[in-house]
């Protein structure tokens, strides 16, 4: 009898356990990539990541890091709440011509602390007749 109800309270116990954790905040982004395409050197562009909170607790992002100096980032700062929206808006200064991938780390109170974002395309030359007037 003492071992039925030992295994009873384990089995409880785990599930409470399994309950607890589900409740944590969760990203759902609408994309986490995006492709600029080609831009032309010197104009900088911006897209906007929107993510809604899928998780029963509010979604707190905690910190937005681009991994270089070239990309900037602006986030929602107050709480997500359950099925509510945030964003995270980044913006890439195209000055230098070349291709280009660059990462976002987004860190957080979700089940998964940190995600990444990531941003591709290509800068190129601007056109030398319509820059001289």
């Amino acid at each position: 009898m003492k071992k039925l109800l030992l295994i009873c309270a384990v089995v409880f116990g785990f599930a409470l356990t399994a309950s607890a954790q589900d409740t944590k905040p969760e990203f759902k982004f609408v994309e986490e990539k995006h492709d600029f395409g080609k831009i032309p050197q010197g104009t900088p562009v911006s897209t906007v990541f929107v993510f809604t909170n899928v998780g029963d607790e509010p979604l707190i992002l905690a910190d937005v890091r681009p991994t270089c100096g070239c990309t900037i980032a602006d986030f929602t700062k107050t709480p997500v709440k359950k099925g509510e929206k945030g964003n995270i808006k980044v913006t890439y200064n195209a000055a230098a011509v070349s291709p280009f991938s660059k990462t976002i780390v987004v860190t957080s109170n979700a089940k998964t602390p940190q995600k990444n974002l990531i941003i591709v395309g290509e800068v190129t030359a601007k056109d030398a007749k319509a820059t001289t007037r």
